[in-house]
Formats: C-alpha cells, structure tokens, sequence
C-alpha cells in the first residue's frame, strides 16, 4: 500500500512550542540570517552581471585597457593548436574505476576551469592508445541539446598524469610558443562571442554537434598576447571576488540550518524559560 498524510493525521500530531515571545525572537534571528542571504544573491547577480558587461566590453576590443591600443588580428583555431579525440573503445563497465582518471562531461561544460580534484576514474591499461590530456589543454564539449551551449570551453588548470578526456569531449593544445593564451580563448569562447559563432556552426535537430574540422576553421580577432594577459588578470580578480561571495553564501546558509535545528529544538534558547511552579 502507499504511505499518505491526511489532515485528520496532521491534526493529530504533538508539536511542542515556546512561549509566544520566545517564538518571535526565534523567528526575527532567522529572518535576520534569511536577510542577509537575500542581500548576498543580490550583490552575486550584480557582480555576474558587471562581469558580463565587462567582458563584452573588453573580449571585443569595445573599450581597451589602459596602455594598449593594437589592431586585433584574425586568428584561425586551427592554425593556433591541434585538436584531439576523447576516450575511445571504452565501455560502461570501465569507468568508475581503474588506475587512470579522467574529465568528465559535467566538468567540462559547468566551469571554465578543471580541477584536479573533479576527476572520474578509468581503467586505461599500459600502452593503450588514448590521448593523454596536460595543463594548458583547452576541452570542449562536441555536442548539446542547443546550439548555444555546443563547444563550451574549460581549461586543464592541473598537472597530473594519466588523465584522460570523456568519450563525449575533444580537446585543443595550443602550439607552442603561439600567439594566444589558453584561459584568454576559454572566457572568449564562454562569452556571448563565441556562443555566437558556434550557435551557427552547430548541426542537428534533437541534437546538435559541432565537427572538428568546422571547429578548426573557426576565426577569432584577438589582441597582442600582452594584452590578452592583462585582461585574463581583470576577469579572473572579478571571479575571485564572485567566489568569495559565493562562498560566504553558502556558510551562511550552513549556519542558518544549523541555527534552525538548535533553535527550533529547544537545543539553545533566546529567552530564558519561566520558572515552573511545582
């Protein structure tokens, strides 16, 4: 049979309750912690959309930063690196487990940045032909349910071996000594720019996917390398302070659950409980 509540149940059920003054110092406490969460979401909305603003602006020559004031040039991804296949052969069973690790799809498309300490675990025996991944290395995912979101980019921040890439993802290794930094492209490609120019290039209905010879044929303007630095430098003091905020939102959120379970237990108390009379 299946479990239900009914209101003649709940009617019935005990609760245990403060004296009203107690209850609205509880209620006011949690309201003041629900203030300021409320006021966190709001300075994080527009400190994601000041760096939206922000890197359309510098992402596309728009508004340039102080010092700099070079024509970009058009550069083609297929002459700034090489493109590389992801897993390949594997089965369900081999991963989950295994010596080697690898990125996952989720990690690709979620962030711009890849961890050390996102990876999956595989089983890629010795001398197996798969393409190792390295720092630097920019991954992408090869298809999508919308065109906008086919090709998003995320760079390996890690130096570790053995690790590999999903079945579902390909990467991009620049050349050395080119004329384009890695985490530069990765906000580039992120941005509504290059959404743009991949929404186009994306093929399918239900799904859509991106080739990699379309790919390598896909032009970018961009700055001379010092200054692609320099903006990759803003846009990255712009996500620290998104993260430290994120972060103060989310321990004040573990405080509020904490404070819920003392308070709304009679663990702690605001109010000092009337002396019983016996």
């Amino acid at each position: 049979s299946q479990m239900n509540l009914n209101t003649g149940i709940v009617n019935r059920l005990p609760v245990r309750l403060p004296a009203e003054q107690e209850q609205r110092a509880i209620a006011k406490a949690l309201s003041d912690v629900d203030a300021l969460l409320n006021a966190l979401d709001r300075l994080i909305a527009k400190k994601r959309d000041l760096k939206q603003a922000v890197m359309q602006q510098l992402l596309t020559g728009k508004a340039r930063l102080p010092g700099f004031d070079g024509e970009w040039k058009e550069s083609k991804l297929g002459e700034l690196g090489a493109v590389y296949g992801g897993l390949s052969g594997k089965s369900k069973a081999e991963f989950g487990d295994g010596n080697s690790r690898y990125v996952t799809f989720l990690s690709v498309v979620t962030r711009p940045i890849v961890k050390g300490d996102e990876l999956g675990k595989v089983n890629v025996k010795r001398g197996e032909a798969q393409a190792e991944i390295a720092k630097g290395d920019l991954l992408f995912n090869g298809s999508s349910e919308t065109p906008d979101e086919v090709a998003l980019c995320a760079l390996v921040a890690f130096d570790l071996q053995d690790v590999f890439l999903n079945s579902f993802c390909f990467g991009y290794r620049l050349n050395a000594g080119c004329s384009a930094d890695g985490l530069f492209l990765t906000y580039l490609i992120r941005s509504d720019v290059g959404r743009g120019v991949f929404g186009i290039l994306a093929q399918g209905s239900t799904r859509h996917n991106i080739s990699k010879a379309a790919f390598r044929e896909v032009v970018f303007e961009l700055p001379h390398l010092s200054e692609q630095l320099e903006i990759v430098r803003v846009l990255r003091e712009m996500d620290a302070e998104i993260a430290v905020l994120e972060s103060r939102c989310q321990k004040t959120q573990h405080l509020k659950q904490g404070m819920m379970q003392e308070l709304l237990s009679g663990k702690i108390r605001l109010v000092e409980p009337e002396p019983r009379d016996d």
